[in-house]
């Protein structure tokens, strides 16, 4: 087999479970939690609570479902890019895992906004108040906090260089 597509089935063998996970959870929420109270795993910090969400988060730009669908595609295709055109090299490995993750992420959200016109969110951490998110985000969150401790304290000079080379090859832009 050759490189392409090891990085094909890879990819492929990488975000498809990430996303059935997400989308599992989230029919679990839809049958367990809508139309019924919150669930308290630890009091005062952790419950689920279902939402429907059709703006991003806190709700901001509700009723755009179009225009998060066409970003979140525009997206997943230029974070795909990026996967196949990353070398192979073992340095460059986690960035790629990442990128999967953050893929299966945004795909995950997209299914909900094209099938729902929302997304399904239940997870609520209550100590800090913060917004109700779903599996989804939580791949998209924890892949952009280790991409961006790899570009500012692990990758050196040429590793950006090189980087920023695919992102922008000689014949124009992605």
């Amino acid at each position: 087999m050759n490189y392409k597509a090891k990085s094909i089935l890879l990819y492929l063998l990488f975000i498809i479970p990430l996303i059935i996970i997400d989308q599992i959870t989230k029919l679990l929420a839809i049958y367990n939690l809508k139309d019924s109270s919150e669930v308290v795993l630890i009091p005062k910090v952790l419950e689920l609570y279902y939402i429907e969400n059709t703006g991003a988060a806190w709700g901001v730009l509700s009723n755009f479902t179009f225009i998060f669908v066409i970003i979140s595609l525009v997206f997943i295709v230029f974070a795909s890019i990026m996967y196949f055109r990353l070398s192979s090299i073992k340095q460059y490995q986690m960035f790629k895992i990442s990128l999967l993750i953050l893929i299966a992420g945004a795909f995950g959200n997209v299914i909900d906004r094209i099938y729902y016109h929302y997304v399904i969110d239940f997870i609520y951490f209550k100590l800090i108040n913060f917004p109700v998110f779903n599996v989804a985000d939580i791949f998209v969150t924890v892949s952009i906090i280790i991409i961006i401790f790899l570009l500012f304290f692990y990758y050196k000079q040429e590793d950006l260089d090189y980087i920023q080379s695919i992102i922008f090859k000689k014949n124009g832009r992605v």
